[in-house]
């Protein structure tokens, strides 16, 4: 049972953290479907 709480907290770590650095290295959807031509509401 332990090792499976421990995890889920890893699974969980590795999703938020994953969330995060992805979208501050500009690999959003947002940041890579937009182009020159594409306006966005801010």
């Amino acid at each position: 049972m332990k090792a499976m709480l421990v995890a889920f907290v890893a699974i969980a770590v590795i999703a938020v953290g994953s969330n995060l650095i992805l979208g501050e290295a500009g690999f959003s959807s947002q940041d890579r479907a937009t182009g020159a031509a594409v306006r966005l509401d801010n």
